[in-house]
């Protein structure tokens, strides 16, 4: 058998492509030849008699026909992937905002605190010293 006798698996691409679109019309409308119910490019490739690597490598618009059919385009996913992205970036910004005016007030408060405790501190002191008498301002009433 000589090389241009040998049978061959080749179809022009354009035919292939018609090939797997009517695949995925069949699978569609139900009328497939592998039983296959639901369309994805498993079972799109299994119905045109190819491999999923030739339609992910070959026919990338193919495959994405797949997906959006799906419901999970790459671009749609990609785009929505993004908004959340977008969203969680402007979240974290507002959380980082907060920790740093947390961060402040706790560092004030600390600060009245240290100095309530010390004044806490001096007033016992004085309260155990014997010595100590407790003066009243003119105008205070007791």
């Amino acid at each position: 058998m000589k090389d241009k006798d040998k049978p061959t698996n080749y179809k022009p691409a354009e035919d292939r492509e018609k090939d797997l679109k009517l695949a995925i019309y069949r699978i569609q409308k139900g009328r497939t030849h592998t039983k296959e119910t639901k369309v994805s490019i498993a079972a799109v490739a299994r119905e045109a008699g190819v491999s999923t690597a030739l339609i992910h490598n070959h026919y990338p618009a193919v495959a994405e026909a797949i997906r959006k059919i799906q419901g999970r385009s790459s671009r749609a996913m990609r785009d929505v992937k993004h908004q959340d992205l977008i969203a969680e970036r402007q979240k974290s910004a507002g959380y980082r905002q907060e920790i740093e005016e947390l961060r402040a007030k706790l560092a004030s408060i600390a600060s009245i605190n240290e100095v309530l405790l010390n004044d806490n501190n001096t007033l016992k002191a004085k309260l155990r010293d014997r010595n100590v008498v407790q003066l009243t301002l003119p105008n205070s009433r007791k």
